[in-house]
């Protein structure tokens, strides 16, 4: 028997323990919000660190969609926190209440990209 032929190809070998992995970095991802982003950093580093294992596979397109979900996360909420905190000081009073619509449509903007990350990996399809 060759080796080739005793290797299993990335596309042949099972990757359910990945893609059970990588479901329960979709959920720390989606609690997050709830823990001031800490569930997101601990899944970064989980994901940083399992990465390599799915190369060349569907799964390798859902860790770059959390990777990217994440740091564009990040960037459009200190953006919305700088802007309600810059226009809501100047304008106090109404502006403020008006201001609130940033940070809520990042946060809105962030489920969303979980949720359907999520579900695109129960149905077994890669993002993208």
């Amino acid at each position: 028997m060759t080796e080739s032929a005793a290797t299993p190809s990335i596309a042949d070998r099972d990757l359910s323990s990945e893609k059970t992995t990588l479901l329960w970095l979709y959920v720390l991802h989606g609690l997050a919000p709830f823990t001031f982003w800490t569930l997101a950093i601990v899944a970064m580093i989980i994901g940083a660190a399992k990465h390599d294992d799915v190369r060349g596979t569907y799964l390798d397109t859902h860790y770059g969609w959390l990777s990217r979900t994440f740091w564009f996360g990040i960037l459009w909420a200190v953006i919305a926190w700088g802007v309600f905190w810059i226009f809501g000081l100047l304008t106090l009073g109404i502006g403020m209440v008006v201001l609130w619509v940033l940070p809520v449509a990042v946060l809105i903007w962030y489920l969303y990209r979980v949720v359907y990350g999520w579900l695109k990996l129960s149905n077994g399809k890669s993002i993208g």
